[in-house]
């Protein structure tokens, strides 16, 4: 450990001791930054029995500035270890932040790969074709703990010189007898595509081809991931600058995934991209299979570039943003469909079930989960604590926010059908499952606290609730 790193770690640690306490909208049962700011998961992975939470992580202020990786552990996703950041911006490959990566378990050690973000001084660079450097860094770890090795895997120079200064989020994978990495990257034409690396010794990397679209798809794809279905292949990313199409890419940004046509880990295309989340508040996921052979995927619920758009109330009690509940992935149809992991079920206690007959209320608590099953549907509405409302009509499901959302109003998505929904209410997000998965909606809401109580308008079918307890997160040195 450098000296940069030991004045790094301890600065993080007084700003964290000296933290507001103030817990109002502090999230029960997502996992949010002790202080500043929170953004994309990061390495995720289960090595040695636990799984690691990594997340991008500023102390210093409630915008994105000099990123550390911090750090949870878990052997259920409802008890955590809240640990050191693991990764800090200490060497000059990675002076101006430690990005976005993943992990991968290998010869029972965990190795890191991450974007080592380096910002040139001088008024004559754009940075986006010159001034910035974007290394792509390997760290490796005997305990999961303590990343002491770092070393440039990949520089500029490295990567096609049809790519801008803009290469990141590297995402490794074993692949044959070898590995693969891929990148995300914005070409010199401004439109985005995922660089593909192969390797045989996780140092050693050679650039294979890329992923692309026919026709431009936004400026920018990060966060690539790659999953594999049934025989079926997806590549998932977040595209920058895409237009929004009707209910459609009506964020910022977005995030989805589409099927892989063509050689790969060869140049191939992409097929139809389909958004992994409908909400205000999703961006940046990631995905690993974990020991039960689970494709689990964790989401930031949050978005870059919002200033003016959208308010977050929680930056008067310095910290902002959270991560989504872990989710199950699976196939269907050539569509991925999500779910809540298991193990959230141990959060449950005092369940509440009823027939629904037209009309039904209860008097939720501030934290809940609610599954309906729905025989009649059309017209439905849905009311959390006052301040959200669902509904369904013509064949089109709506997500509304008032004064609560803080600049979030309206998100939609057509659907053929509502036989389901199951909610996870936090004190300030919401996630709704669709369809047993098919459709999703992440967003942030900041209600009064006086506000509870879920209300069901034109509805036949059943309802269960149940109040959620907290995560269990204890500080380790």
């Amino acid at each position: 450990m450098n000296v940069r790193t030991r004045n790094l770690l301890a600065a993080c640690k007084s700003l964290e001791n000296a933290a507001n306490k103030m817990t109002k909208w502090r999230p029960k049962f997502h996992l949010s930054p002790k202080v500043g700011w929170m953004n994309d998961p990061n390495g995720l992975c289960q090595f040695n029995g636990k799984y690691h939470i990594f997340f991008q992580y500023s102390p210093f202020d409630t915008k994105p500035g000099l990123n550390y990786w911090g750090h949870f552990t878990t052997e259920d996703f409802v008890n955590y270890d809240y640990l050191s950041p693991a990764l800090c911006s200490d060497e000059n490959f990675d002076c101006h932040g430690v990005y976005s990566g993943s992990a991968l378990v290998s010869d029972n050690k965990l190795h890191l790969f991450y974007t080592g973000n380096v910002k040139l001084s001088g008024n004559e660079f754009d940075y986006v074709t010159s001034g910035r450097e974007h290394n792509t860094i390997h760290a490796v770890s005997d305990d999961g703990v303590i990343f002491d090795t770092k070393k440039v895997v990949l520089k500029n120079s490295d990567y096609p010189s049809t790519v801008t200064c803009h290469v990141r989020d590297p995402k490794v994978y074993n692949f044959g007898d070898g590995y693969i990495m891929l990148l995300g990257a914005r070409s010199i034409n401004d439109s985005g595509e995922i660089l593909i690396y192969r390797s045989s010794d996780l140092n050693n990397w050679k650039f294979s081809g890329t992923i692309s679209s026919d026709r431009p798809f936004g400026y920018m794809w990060e966060c690539p991931d790659l999953i594999e279905s049934n025989g079926k292949l997806f590549i998932c990313f977040s595209p920058q600058g895409i237009k929004e199409d009707g209910f459609r890419f009506n964020n910022i940004y977005q995030s989805g995934y589409a099927p892989i046509i063509g050689d790969f880990p060869n140049n191939c295309k992409i097929g139809e991209f389909t958004e992994f989340d409908c909400g205000f508040d999703f961006y940046a996921p990631q995905t690993f299979i974990d020991e039960q052979k689970r494709r689990i995927l964790i989401g930031w619920a949050g978005l870059p570039d919002l200033d003016g758009i959208y308010v977050n109330p929680t930056e008067e009690y310095n910290w902002v943003h959270c991560l989504t509940v872990p989710r199950v992935i699976t196939e269907k149809d050539g569509k991925l469909l999500q779910n809540p992991a298991d193990e959230l079920k141990k959060l449950r206690k005092n369940s509440l079930k009823s027939e629904i007959n037209g009309e039904f209320y209860a008097d939720s608590s501030d934290v809940f989960e609610a599954e309906i099953q729905m025989s009649e549907s059309q017209n439905a509405i849905i009311e959390i604590k006052d301040s959200c409302t669902m509904k369904y009509i013509n064949n089109v499901f709506m997500l509304s926010l008032n004064s609560s959302g803080c600049g979030r109003k309206n998100r939609s998505v057509k659907l053929e059908r509502l036989d389901s929904i199951r909610i996870l209410c936090d004190t300030s997000i919401i996630e709704v499952f669709i369809n047993g998965g098919e459709k999703v909606f992440t967003t942030r809401f900041y209600p009064d606290a006086n506000d509870k109580g879920i209300r069901l308008q034109n509805i036949k079918g059943a309802i269960n609730i149940w109040q959620l307890d907290s995560f269990n997160i204890v500080e380790r040195s």
